[in-house]
């Protein structure tokens, strides 16, 4: 998976959207594949228009290291749940709970960029994030 520092970099040497959509894709097709067993209802992030998956693994510890798996039916979608997990999957509990994606989205610019549609379900992949994380801290 790329690093949240390599994708704002990247971001940066894009100037066109146009571009930025394609590499957006790209970060999706680089995404791991989620085994089909995973995809179940409870996976499941409720209220997305495209059909979003995310599954969080971690030790049982305080304050645990969290992984998470995503993926999407949907292209774009599915680049943005890359970027959603370049940001929180392997960070400990507590720093996932004070992490602000907004911050990184407003450094690449992509939420004046997206649907209102899209942007919600960007929303809601990342409460589910913080919900996970706020369960196992």
């Amino acid at each position: 998976m790329t690093p949240i520092e390599q994708i704002i970099d990247d971001f940066a040497f894009l100037d066109e959207w146009e571009d930025r959509y394609r590499y957006i894709i790209e970060l999706g097709k680089d995404l791991p594949d989620m085994d089909e067993a995973l995809k179940t209802p409870e996976s499941k992030v409720q209220g997305c228009a495209s059909q979003v998956w995310l599954v969080s693994h971690a030790e049982d510890v305080s304050d645990p290291v969290i992984t998470f798996q995503g993926d999407s039916d949907a292209h774009i979608v599915r680049g943005l749940v890359a970027i959603v997990l370049a940001i929180y999957s392997g960070h400990k509990a507590s720093e996932i709970a004070e992490t602000d994606a907004q911050d990184v989205f407003g450094k690449i610019g992509l939420m004046e960029h997206l649907s209102a549609q899209r942007a919600n379900g960007l929303r809601l992949m990342i409460r589910r994030i913080k919900d996970e994380a706020a369960a196992f801290a």
